[in-house]
């Protein structure tokens, strides 16, 4: 690799926890899946600091960041933007929606209609929108923070299976701890000091990382335990749908990065492990018999990984 990518990541995760206190597991996986070209669902109740992570996290990271309130009469236009007729000119220019930038929180994104919900979709596989037909390119790096309360349903709409998808991985922040909390009261109660976080990185060199990041050694027993693992979800009694190729996917690009964060060129099965959750129990669909005694897509994940055997080796066996 060209790049110190263990090193840059190091210093994004400190400066972060300058202002998001207690929570260094999630702030290592929302940097995994921008790196890994992937989108992040925060899945959590009000108030416990969605909004004040993604924003410190694009400052960081000096990359551009823009929010969109989803509410019901949100309309795909107020997203991707439209073409505007110019009269001085007699022609139609394109009046640029927010999705146009690199971050894009995506606050409330259940409470939009499904049609809006679905502009997301091109944008999130393809890393573009098309408008009247013409296709415009996202910039580069382009990741989807959304956020979803998971507790009131009022005039809200559930994600489609095919959405769920499409977020690489899905996280909760939780309640801080009591130290935690004061700590935070004692840093934070007076107002967040964004202006105390330094820039990190930029653009241009998340990009080269995400390029770097593609030379990562993953060895033939990694993959066919990756495949294990999403094909034994397929055949669990309790689900309705079990995790795809695009989960497969998914799990062998996020492995690709934390093994460049944590400073090696190839990938091991402790890679695999680390991310399995927020990877593949967002993509289950459990039976109705299933939900109703009780089961969890969380549980059937750890079920599929205590019955595929771990490659073995020592960690040099998986260079080649």
């Amino acid at each position: 690799m060209n790049l110190n990518i263990s090193s840059i990541t190091e210093k994004i995760q400190r400066e972060t926890e300058k202002i998001i206190i207690g929570k260094p597991r999630q702030i290592r996986l929302i940097v995994m899946a921008l790196l890994a070209g992937g989108h992040v669902l925060l899945d959590d109740l009000p108030g416990l600091g969605k909004t004040t992570l993604i924003k410190t996290l694009a400052i960081v990271l000096g990359c551009d960041f823009k929010r969109i309130q989803f509410v019901p009469d949100l309309l795909p236009s107020d997203i991707m933007g439209m073409k505007i007729y110019n009269q001085k000119s007699g022609e139609f220019q394109l009046a640029q929606g927010p999705i146009m930038t690199n971050i894009v929180l995506a606050d409330e994104v259940n409470r939009a209609i499904p049609r809006t919900q679905a502009a997301l979709l091109e944008a999130m596989e393809e890393k573009q929108v098309t408008i009247d037909g013409q296709t415009f390119p996202l910039p580069s790096p382009f990741m989807v923070m959304a956020t979803q309360n998971p507790v009131e349903s009022d005039s809200s709409f559930n994600l489609p299976a095919g959405q769920m998808d499409r977020f690489l991985i899905r996280l909760s922040l939780g309640y801080l701890g009591h130290d935690e909390e004061r700590e935070m009261l004692e840093r934070l109660g007076d107002g967040t000091p964004f202006e105390s976080v330094e820039n990190v990185t930029d653009a241009a060199e998340i990009t080269a990382m995400q390029e770097d990041i593609k030379s990562v050694h993953l060895s033939r027993p990694v993959a066919d335990y990756i495949v294990s693992l999403t094909q034994k979800t397929r055949e669990h009694p309790s689900l309705k749908m079990g995790a795809g190729p695009r989960a497969s996917r998914s799990l062998y690009k996020a492995a690709k990065v934390l093994a460049a964060m944590s400073g090696r060129e190839f990938v091991i099965p402790d890679d695999v492990q680390e991310i399995l959750q927020p990877v593949l129990a967002h993509r289950l669909i459990l039976t109705n018999e299933a939900r109703l005694s009780g089961k969890t897509a969380s549980q059937i994940v750890e079920e599929a990984q205590k019955r595929v055997p771990v490659p073995p080796g020592r960690e040099e066996l998986f260079r080649e």
